[in-house]
C-alpha cells in the first residue's frame, strides 16, 4: 500500500511539474512577443523590461524541460539575455532582432 501511495505521489508531482513548465513557457512567450513590439517601436526601457521577464520564465521552464525542447529554451534564454546585453548598450535595433529569435526558439520548445 505504501509503494502504491508512493508511485501515486511521484505521478502527481510529474504531471504538476509539466504544467509549472507550460504556464512557465505561455508567460516566456508572452514577455519575449512584448519586448519585440516595444523594441519595434523604439521603447528600449520596456524592452528590457520585457526580456527580464521573458528570461526568468524561459529558465524556470528549462529547469524542468527536457531533450529537443530544453534546448530551444536555452537558446531562447540566450537570445534573450543577448537582447538585454544590446538593449543596456542602447542597440534597440539588434535587441529586436534578439528577442524575435528568442520568441522562435520558444515556440519551438512549447510544441512538445
Amino acid at each position: 500500500m505504501k509503494k502504491l501511495a508512493s508511485v501515486c505521489a511521484g505521478l502527481l508531482l510529474l504531471l504538476s511539474t509539466s504544467v509549472f513548465a507550460k504556464e512557465q513557457v505561455t508567460e516566456a512567450l508572452e514577455h519575449a512577443n512584448a519586448a519585440v513590439v516595444h523594441g519595434k517601436a523604439g521603447h528600449t526601457p520596456l524592452l528590457l523590461e520585457h526580456a527580464k521577464a521573458a528570461l526568468e520564465d524561459t529558465l524556470a521552464a528549462s529547469i524542468v524541460a527536457k531533450g529537443v525542447p530544453k534546448n530551444h529554451l536555452d537558446a531562447g534564454a540566450k537570445e534573450l539575455q543577448e537582447a538585454i546585453d544590446q538593449g543596456t548598450l542602447g542597440h534597440v535595433g539588434v535587441a529586436t532582432s534578439h528577442a524575435e529569435a528568442a520568441v522562435t526558439h520558444i515556440k519551438a520548445g512549447s510544441k512538445k
